[in-house]
This record gives C-alpha cells, sequence and structure tokens, in this order.
C-alpha cells in the first residue's frame, strides 16, 4: 500500500516536471539549504546562550524574541522544500536508512524545541545544567539531521 502511494506521489505532474527540469530541481534544492541556514543559522546562538556563551548580552526572553521567527521560517521553508525534494524520488528516500533516521532525529530535535518553549523564560532561577543539556542536545540533533541529510545523496 505504501509503495503504491509513494509511487502515486513520483508520477503526479508537479513532481514529474520538478524531476525533469533542469533548474526546477536545482532551485527547489537551493531554497531547501536555505532554509536549513536560516533554522541553524539562529539555532546555534539561541543554543550557545543556553550553554552559558555572552549570557550578560541579552535575556534568553530578548535573545528567542529575535530568533525563534528565523528559526520557524527556516524549518518552514527547509520542510516544504525537502518535501518537494522527496517526491521527486519518494520510494528510495523512503526506503533510505539514513532519511528515516534523519526524520527521527528531525522528530527529537522538534520535541527537545517544544520542551524548551514551555520554559518561563522569566523565572527567577532558571537551571543552568539543564538549559545548557537542552541547547547542547539541540545543537547535536540539528547537525546530525544535516549530517544525515548530506548522506542520503551519496548513499
Amino acid at each position: 500500500m505504501l509503495e503504491g502511494w509513494l509511487a502515486a506521489l513520483e508520477a503526479a505532474p508537479a513532481v514529474e516536471w520538478l524531476r525533469l527540469s533542469s533548474w526546477g530541481y536545482a532551485a527547489v534544492n537551493t531554497l531547501h539549504v536555505v532554509g536549513i541556514a536560516l533554522l541553524f543559522g539562529a539555532i546555534v546562538p539561541l543554543d550557545l546562550h543556553l550553554g552559558g556563551w555572552r549570557r550578560g548580552d541579552a535575556s534568553l526572553a530578548a535573545l528567542s524574541r529575535l530568533l525563534l521567527p528565523v528559526c520557524k521560517f527556516g524549518f518552514v521553508l527547509a520542510a516544504l522544500t525537502g518535501s518537494l525534494l522527496f517526491a521527486a524520488d519518494a520510494r528510495a528516500y523512503a526506503a533510505s536508512p539514513f532519511f528515516q533516521a534523519k526524520l527521527a532525529v528531525i522528530a527529537a530535535a522538534l520535541l527537545n524545541a517544544g520542551l524548551l518553549r514551555r520554559v518561563n523564560w522569566h523565572a527567577p532561577r532558571l537551571s543552568g545544567r539543564r538549559l545548557a543539556a537542552a541547547g547542547a542536545a539541540s545543537l547535536l540533533l540539528w547537525l546530525a539531521a544535516i549530517g544525515l541529510g548530506r548522506w542520503i545523496a551519496y548513499a
């Protein structure tokens, strides 16, 4: 059943155009990289701040207000364009252990981010170790997702 759905997805006219277009796939792939860059580029300073880096320069609340919209936009752009890239060769990607691992790592990173969003940034005393651990986990998970994404292309 899944195999049939994936084959139908690959055969969709827009997906077929994307796969056969000399510039369409490259444009979508470029936008995917831009989304990843926005997402990770905004996450890095926030996660480093959670770990204690330059904590006196800005509050976590102020930094998150500045960076989270960029993170969200980057994630949405990467997810939408990644879905299009997936559709171009859905059966091969779905069978790839690297792709499956990438999805699992992204799910873990989103869970970590969701738990962090529940933090009361204005609390008088936040556990520095817990915030540092969450920031380190975030960095490692997103780096793993990026690495696994690159491995998909070579495996």
